[in-house]
């Protein structure tokens, strides 16, 4: 049986982006099947008392320094987006409606939010920024928009966002291999072990 890594993310925050650049390559080595679960870090945090590390001054100082320690070790590109924090409602209901409805192309809608959020920083909390950096990646804005305001793609961010908060998830990345859960993007060898064992 096909093992799984299930990867409850969210744009807004930059390990999950850091993650989200290894864990196709952790799942082609270890022959283990990828599963995207688009959540809404703000809904957990409400749900758990959690907060983003960024409200902690020394705290957020630290994890920029990092975040950026990671990303030269894992070769790929991070700027710390200047517009942060960033409302990804809009954004995390695109990524469940792409993949709920063109799931073909629900890895270019991701790589287009990741490289626009912590690559090329854009103001994402801007509907008209939002609308290029999707044109530019070949979607129809106004469509996209549309798919994100309907209530069944609503009701599934929302239904994960629980799913994820019932299993115990409290911040984002979160990865699950079987029951064991894994949090943080310097957590990838152990779900890598995981995989293995």
């Amino acid at each position: 049986m096909t093992k799984t890594v299930e990867f409850y993310f969210d744009f807004g925050s930059p390990a999950a982006y850091l993650a989200a650049t290894q864990l196709p390559h952790v799942c082609a080595d270890t022959g283990a099947e990828l599963v995207w679960k688009p959540m809404l870090l703000g809904g957990v945090f409400q749900a758990t008392g959690n907060h983003s590390p960024a409200e902690i001054a020394p705290k957020g100082s630290y994890m920029t320094t990092d975040l950026q320690r990671f990303a030269k070790r894992y070769g790929v590109p991070f700027v710390h987006n200047p517009h942060f924090p960033i409302n990804t409602l809009l954004l995390m209901r695109g990524a469940t409606g792409v993949q709920m409805e063109q799931p073909a192309r629900f890895a270019a809608y991701v790589d287009a939010i990741y490289h626009a959020m912590w690559v090329e920083p854009r103001n994402l909390n801007d509907p008209a920024e939002v609308g290029a950096v999707l044109q530019a990646a070949g979607f129809d804005p106004a469509a996209l928009l549309a798919l994100a305001g309907r209530q069944d793609v609503k009701d599934r961010l929302k239904a994960v966002t629980q799913e994820a908060v019932a299993r115990g998830v409290f911040g984002a990345p979160t990865m699950f291999v079987g029951s064991d859960m894994f949090w943080g993007q310097d957590r990838l060898d152990f779900v890598r072990e995981a995989l293995a064992a």
